[in-house]
């Protein structure tokens, strides 16, 4: 699975379908704001191997995350082991 990282976002195609994780780094804070899977992509995992993703970004350049996107929320409820991250 190949995923696509710019400065402020994480995407993700198959097949002319999209998935997207959309970001802000302010600091040393990294702030998740918006999850989007297509419909057609649904049931994969593919948000949760974008937000692995950007996990291991954040870790790499040293930023906590915050969040305000739901789906985000809660994961990190549901996988306390990545909850070191947090801010």
């Amino acid at each position: 699975m190949k995923f696509l990282m710019t400065e402020n976002m994480i995407t993700y195609n198959e097949n002319g379908f999209c998935a997207e994780m959309a970001f802000d780094v302010n600091g040393e804070v990294l702030h998740i704001f918006r999850t989007f899977v297509a419909e057609e992509l649904r049931g994969k995992k593919i948000a949760e191997k974008l937000l692995l993703e950007v996990i291991q970004y954040a870790k790499n350049n040293n930023f906590k995350i915050t969040t305000s996107c739901s789906y985000v929320e809660k994961w990190f409820l549901k996988n306390v082991e990545y909850q070191y991250i947090l801010k």
